[in-house]
């Protein structure tokens, strides 16, 4: 064999090979790996998103924020330092959350519970897990939270085993328009309408730090005619068997006010009931439920029914809402967010209507890196949409974090994912468990650094006003505060 014959004809093809790419590179994509609408099984482009793009394209948010110094309200006798719109937190609003922190650290009384909603970011209860670890490690509290019926991401999910019979039927607002009864806060419904077979959920507790065990189980269900719906399920060597009562918007009942490691729940004659989930929490504390969908913008949250929110929030009481999106808003052609800024502003509205009185925090983008002539940086939507996120939140009057920076900002998910051991798999998008708990910890750090301004504010504030008698009129000088 003349080898030497074969070895120059490879290295002349080689050769024009490389000769062509050069001659033809300028007629090739700017993106080699371009990120199509709809390229990833993870995302679902929910209508209400589209609708949103087709009524705001090409309209342009005139720009009156960002030379703008965000100053506050007093709240409780409490005013945080004005800030500017680049180093925007917001903590102002976090005052009531912050209270009722305080409350629980200085005289262990009442609890904390967060709603956390999220995209394919905190699938599995990543982020979730590590941030409510870090809550529970520093002021008490058992348990996992608020736990689907069934979830795409049980199988992933580390913080509690989470097994399903294959017939549950489900409905999701990232799906379905117009569900046949309101959507759960976990913007989903379930039914249990296999009358053949049995539908089951089981869960079980794993060796997850302050959630080892499933404390007092409660099933949430809501409104039906069907009076004859009931669930059987095993508790050491007893079988129990309870009805189940759907008279309101939203009605629980507790399985057992004991911790159990594991419980399996068989459901009977449950159809038509919407089934929404079981919480798990001792009452102590704080308890952050995951609501996590993949592929969700964070538009649907403005499908929430209001009463039955209302109903929801009359059971499980929460103080603090947070919301992180963006993975699924970053590809759409488009640098201009105006349409996203404006219809958040709108969802966190919603929000207010649904959960009175409760504190929004919103958690920006991550950074995604996106390959440009070979080269893998930053994509150029990332930055354009963490400012509309953090635009709607001052209007909103919500707190933020942005995430973008606090990983460290331009080219910071190259870093993630090079690392050893690396803390981002190599989509260049979503974290792995080390990313997730460290983007946990930035969350939290924070959250409790505006915390502790809290009660260093709260010493400064004015003590009650003494009542002063003029006349038969008793004036109050000033709002009266507890200490």
């Amino acid at each position: 064999m003349n080898t030497s014959k074969y070895f120059f004809q490879t290295l002349i093809v080689v050769i024009v090979s490389g000769l062509s790419f050069l001659a033809f590179k300028t007629f090739l994509p700017k993106k080699l790996f371009t990120d199509s609408k709809l390229d990833s099984k993870n995302v679902v482009v929910d209508s209400l998103l589209l609708e949103a793009i087709a009524e705001d394209e090409g309209k342009v948010v005139e720009d009156t924020l960002s030379k703008t110094i965000i100053d506050f309200k007093i709240a409780n006798g409490i005013k945080f330092p004005p800030e500017t719109f680049e180093e925007y937190k917001g903590n102002q609003y976090l005052v009531s959350f912050f209270e009722k922190l305080f409350q629980l650290e200085t005289k262990k009384e009442g609890n904390v519970r967060i709603a956390y909603f999220g995209d394919s970011m905190t699938d599995g209860d990543l982020i979730v897990k590590d941030f409510r670890t870090y809550l529970q490690e520093k002021f008490g509290g058992q348990g996992v939270g608020f736990v689907n019926i069934t979830s795409e991401s049980a199988a992933s999910r580390s913080s509690l085993t989470h097994e399903f019979s294959g017939n549950w039927k489900t409905q999701s607002y990232l799906k379905v328009k117009n569900p046949s009864h309101p959507f759960g806060v976990n913007g989903h419904v379930f039914y249990a309408n296999d009358t053949a077979n049995i539908v089951w959920v089981k869960y079980k507790a794993n060796k997850t730090r302050f959630a080892s065990e499933l404390p007092r189980p409660t099933l949430f269900y809501g409104n039906s005619a069907n009076k004859e719906g009931k669930i059987n399920y095993i508790i050491g060597s007893d079988t129990i068997s309870k009805k189940l009562a759907p008279n309101g918007l939203v009605n629980t009942l507790v399985l057992s006010e004991n911790n159990l490691k594991n419980i399996k729940v068989n459901f009977k004659k449950a159809d038509s009931i919407p089934i929404y989930g079981f919480n798990f929490d001792d009452g102590k504390g704080v308890h952050v439920d995951n609501f996590s969908n993949r592929g969700n913008s964070g538009l649907p949250i403005g499908s929430f029914d209001i009463a039955t929110m209302r109903a929801f929030h009359s059971k499980l009481d929460y103080d603090l809402i947070v919301l992180q999106y963006g993975a699924n808003v970053l590809n759409y052609g488009s640098l201009n967010y105006g349409w996203y800024e404006k219809r958040m502003a709108k969802v966190v509205a919603h929000l207010k209507e649904c959960f009175p009185g409760v504190a929004i925090l919103i958690v920006s983008t991550a950074d995604k890196s996106t390959k440009y002539d070979s080269e893998m940086k930053t994509d150029s939507a990332v930055v354009p949409l963490n400012t509309a996120q953090k635009r709607y939140a001052i209007k909103s009057e919500s707190s933020f974090v942005n995430m973008f920076t606090l990983m460290g900002g331009d080219g910071s998910m190259i870093q993630w994912v090079e690392k050893e051991p690396s803390k981002a798999n190599k989509d260049y998008t979503h974290f792995n468990h080390r990313g997730a708990k460290e983007a946990a910890n930035l969350i939290f750090t924070q959250l409790n650094q505006g915390y502790e301004m809290y009660k260093e504010l709260r010493k400064k504030r004015k003590k009650a006003a003494v009542p002063v008698k003029k006349d038969s009129v008793i004036t109050n000088k000033d709002s009266v505060y507890e200490d």
